[in-house]
Order: structure tokens, then C-alpha cells, then sequence
């Protein structure tokens, strides 16, 4: 089950283009018996995922859960205790529902300042050190951070095109596989 925002809703694609599309594909193909829950809703905080997990648990009762937040928190300067705080009960919420958890790291767009990047990224690896959860340092590896970034966005420079969503699919599938069985 994935627990994303717009970069996991497939915001400004076609349906079926995104990297949660993809990774059900992916799993088809390798690891047969997985379905993919997609639980994201585009705009959503760290507070809001905090608040669906719990019935999202219940109802669904996922093997796996794939947390994908905190872009938006940042976008909106909410404060950086806050996010650690909604990751960290996120993923305990879902490792006592018996949920393995992969957290998908973001990082800060720099205008923050090098400060609060550093702080950011420190969130998402503190949490899943803390409760020896999986992690992907940053989930937009090779786009964000790429020589020519703008080729790997939508207009709105926010959100990642179609061409970009198997390199997301590739940040993630290889660490995901190793906790598959």
C-alpha cells in the first residue's frame, strides 16, 4: 500500500502513466501475488497521512506500506518536528499492523536554505534508523537533481512528467524486492 501525495496520484498524468502503475506492473512480472494499493491523494501532508493510516490498516491490512510525504509540508513550511513526528507514527502505526515500511525520502527545494535541506533529509533517515524501517534517501534521484531538472517536470515544475516515472519506479523496485518475499 502506497501513502503519497500528488507524486504517487499520478497528478497531471494519464491514468496508468505513473510510477505506482508501473511498480504493479513491475511486480507482475517478478514477484506474482502483490497488489498495489495506491491510498495517495495529491496535496496530502504528513498530518493527513497520519490521519487516514490507521483505517487505511485496518481495511486494507497491508503486508507492505510505502510512505510517501512530506513534500508538501515543506512546500508549505510546516515545521520540521512536525514531519519527523507524522513519519515516525506512520511508520509505527504500520509496523504494528505488521507492515514492513519503506519511507521515500524528499529533499527541500534550496531557496529553503542549506539548513533546513539538511534538516529535511535528516527527518526521513533518523525515522527509518529509528525504527529499523526501509528507506529510499530520495525519491526523485536522477530528476530533481539532475544537470537539467526542467526536463523531467510538468509545467508547474513541481510535479514529475511521464517520462520521469520509471526513474521513480527505479529508486524504489530495488530496495522494495529486497523486502518482498
Amino acid at each position: 500500500m502506497i501513502v503519497g501525495d500528488s507524486l504517487s496520484a499520478e497528478y497531471g498524468l494519464a491514468r496508468g502513466t505513473g510510477w505506482v502503475a508501473l511498480l504493479q506492473k513491475q511486480l507482475e512480472l517478478e514477484k506474482p501475488g502483490f497488489q498495489v494499493i495506491n491510498a495517495s491523494i495529491s496535496g496530502d501532508t504528513t498530518s493527513g497521512g497520519r490521519s487516514r493510516l490507521p483505517a487505511l490498516l485496518q481495511r486494507h491490512k497491508p503486508s507492505h506500506v510505502i510512505i510517501e510525504l512530506g513534500g508538501n509540508d515543506a512546500l508549505r513550511g510546516l515545521p520540521m518536528s512536525m514531519t519527523q513526528g507524522n513519519l515516525l507514527d506512520m511508520t509505527k502505526q504500520a509496523q504494528t499492523a505488521g507492515a514492513q515500511v519503506l519511507l521515500l525520502g524528499m529533499q527541500m527545494p534550496p531557496n529553503y536554505g542549506p539548513e533546513m535541506a539538511r534538516q529535511f533529509e535528516a527527518a526521513y533517515a533518523q525515522v527509518a534508523k529509528s525504527q529499523k524501517a526501509a528507506l529510499v534517501p530520495f525519491f526523485l534521484k536522477g530528476i530533481g537533481d539532475d544537470a537539467e531538472p526542467l526536463k523531467w517536470f510538468q509545467s508547474d515544475r513541481i510535479h514529475p512528467n511521464e517520462a520521469a516515472q520509471p526513474r521513480m519506479l527505479a529508486n524504489v523496485w530495488p530496495i522494495l524486492k529486497k523486502q518482498l518475499k
